[in-house]
Formats: C-alpha cells, structure tokens, sequence
C-alpha cells in the first residue's frame, strides 16, 4: 500500500492551530539598550490578532539578563554566576510587566510560566508543565515561558531558550515553532563576509549541511546563535512541527507567516506531526512494567486505532509511575502495543477493568478516563 504519510511544508504555517514562538535578546532590549516597549506591544498586537483568528500562542521570551543588565547599569554581560542570577531577576519583574500591559490592551491575559530544562527531562514534572500550560491556553491566557536563569546555575552557563522553545512546541504538540531572530533567517554562508551568502528558504531539519551554514554565535546578550536555532529545529520535528527563522523587526512578521509569506527561512520535519510522535514511541526501548490486554481492547487497538482503558486490562506487572513506557501484551505474553501510562501501577491496579466513568469513585480523582490516550500509544 501506497505511503500516503505527507510531512508538513510552508501550509503547516497556515494551517497551524497551535504556535510557540521565541523571541530573542537582541530584539526584546533593541540590542542592549534597555527593552523596547515599542517593538514588544507590536509583537503583542501580531499575537493578539492570530489569537482573534482562533490560534493558540504560546510564547517563548528571552530578555530578563539583558534586561536586568541595563536597570542595574551594567555596560557588559558578567561571567559571574551569581551576577548573571541577580539580572535574571531584576529584569524578569520588568519583563513580565511590560507583556502584561500590552495584553491587557487587547484585553487579553498572560502568565509567567519559569522553566528549567530539568522541568522537562523529569517526566512527572514534564506532565505536570503540559496539564498546566494546556489549562491556561484552554482558558485563552496567553503563557509567557522563560528559563527560570535566577535560581539554576546550568540554564545560565549551558541553557538558551531557542532549545526551550522546541521543547515546549514538544510538550503541547504545536504545530509550529517560529523563532524571531535579528536576522533575517538561514544564509548558506556568512553574509557580513561573503555579499554572495543566499538566504536559505525552505530545508529539512536533520540535513546535516545546515550545522555548517549556522556558523558561531550571535553577540554578547543572547546565549545562543543560528546553531542553536538549527537544533532548536531539529528538537521541533521530533513531534512533526515545522520551524519558521525570520526577522523580529520585519513588519507584521507573525501575521505575515501565517498567512503563507515566504518570510525567512523554513526547515521541515521528515513527517508529519502524529507519525513522528509514533515514531519516537517506537523507538523508546526502556519500558517500566507491562500491562496484560484481553481480546476485546486488542482487537479495539489494532482495528480502530482508539484509546486504552482500563476496562480492558486483565493484570499489570512491575512499577512505574504517570508518564512512563508500558507495553501492553496479550494473554500468552505477545506483545501487542507500548505507550505512556496516564496513571502509576499502584492507581492502575486499583482500576483494572473497571468501566472508566468509576475511575473518580475509586481513585477519589479521574487524571484521564483511560490509561493510555492513543495519541500516546503505538501498535505493533
């Protein structure tokens, strides 16, 4: 049979329902000259207007150093940690206001949402993140993501939020990841050295030649440069999404992409969104425990392609907790399916093959009605 799999291009960016975008540095403090009011209530006015066109913003803020740095009237980014912790800081409280006095002009909310890298390696915090920012975008507030640089030594030496980016457009499966830069996107080399440098227009994420056109970093105030970006990219696909490089300072910038303009430089997953989260599954080899299906929600799995509930789990074996990989077996040990548990082993056990409307009643709490979502789970 044909394989009908399309990965997304630049209609992705049309289509999309759910966008991160991250702002950098350079742009949010007009290069290191304090922030720039201006330019940031004109990123608010885009993200107000894809939020009137039914788009979830999720937005991605650097700035709190750079910012911190000019209130204290510093001239040069220190290489202490415990300076660079202190700017973080000072600025952070800056930078959250300025954001909330521009949605508010839209009559819109925001929330400041701090973040360590550690947050989304650690699988029950990772969890615990996604319930928290899937509530606030449900309730139309517009999150506001930084990397929480004040109390975390290694976000401040290792850290940059192009990578944070990518891994909240992981975290709540956006369709696309827009990275705005003050650079007008990918060149295929060094345009301040070479006048012929072209800009680089579409791609895919994993092309290995990308790392060499990416060249060194980006100045004094940002941690991170075009590499990062190409990481940042290459993380994004991992869940099908595809990512946008572009100029924050060009007009209309946001709208504008949405719209389909060829704005900057775009870089595409292999596949699309749901077959790459089914692949990463796939590929996950360390399971917790094992989860033994009777015939009924096998034949449901293989035939439907639903959810798992827990009315079809006949026994469970070995200890794992909310988030972790189970593989789901049948009665003569087969293995049938694997996925991520919405529930630990101690609560599964409790609601084996109970009707899922019971879960509460048991459990005095339903996390989800079943055990594995089948966003979550692949058949094999």
């Amino acid at each position: 049979m044909a394989n009908i799999e399309q990965a997304p291009g630049r209609e992705a960016l049309t289509r999309a329902r759910r966008v991160v975008v991250k702002i950098g540095s350079a742009l949010l403090t007009n290069d290191g000259r304090g922030l720039d009011e201006a330019a940031i209530g004109g990123w608010v006015d885009q993200i107000a207007a894809l939020h009137a066109r039914g788009i979830e913003v999720v937005l991605v803020s650097s700035g709190a150093v750079a910012a911190g740095m000019v209130r204290l009237g510093w001239g040069a980014r220190p290489s202490a940690v415990h300076e660079l912790q202190a700017a973080a800081a000072v600025g952070q409280t800056s930078l959250a206001q300025c954001y909330e006095g521009h949605f508010a002009r839209h009559g819109l909310r925001s929330a400041q949402i701090l973040l360590t890298h550690d947050d989304l390696s650690n699988r029950k915090r990772y969890l615990n993140a996604r319930s928290a920012l899937r509530t606030l975008v449900s309730l139309r507030v517009i999150p506001v993501i930084n990397e929480n640089d004040t109390v975390v030594t290694d976000e401040i030496r290792f850290g940059d939020n192009d990578t944070l980016g990518a891994l909240v457009a992981n975290l709540l499966e956006a369709e696309a990841l827009v990275i705005l830069t003050d650079q007008e996107g990918l060149f295929d080399a060094d345009p301040r050295s070479n006048p012929a440098a072209q800009l680089v227009l579409d791609g895919r994420a994993g092309d290995p030649r990308l790392a060499a056109m990416a060249g060194g970093g980006s100045g004094v105030l940002g941690r991170g440069g075009m590499t990062t970006k190409i990481r940042a990219a290459r993380l994004a696909a991992r869940s099908g999404a595809v990512t946008a490089i572009a100029s924050g300072r060009q007009m209309d910038v946001l709208t504008r992409l949405v719209d389909g303009e060829h704005l900057g430089t775009l870089l595409r997953p292999e596949h699309a969104p749901l077959a790459a989260r089914k692949r990463w599954l796939a590929g996950q080899l360390q399971v917790r425990g094992s989860l033994t299906l009777d015939a009924g929600a096998i034949s449901v799995l293989r035939e439907r392609g639903s959810s798992l509930l827990p009315v079809g789990v006949k026994a469970l074996s070995g200890s794992f907790v909310r988030g972790d990989m189970v593989v789901c077996v049948d009665e003569q040990g087969e293995r049938v399916a694997k996925g991520l548990a919405n529930y630990g082993s101690d609560e599964a056990a409790r609601i084996l093959g109970q009707p899922s409307h019971r879960i509460e009643s048991i459990l005095g709490y339903m996390e989800a009605p079943e055990l594995i979502h089948r966003d979550n789970l692949v058949v094999l």
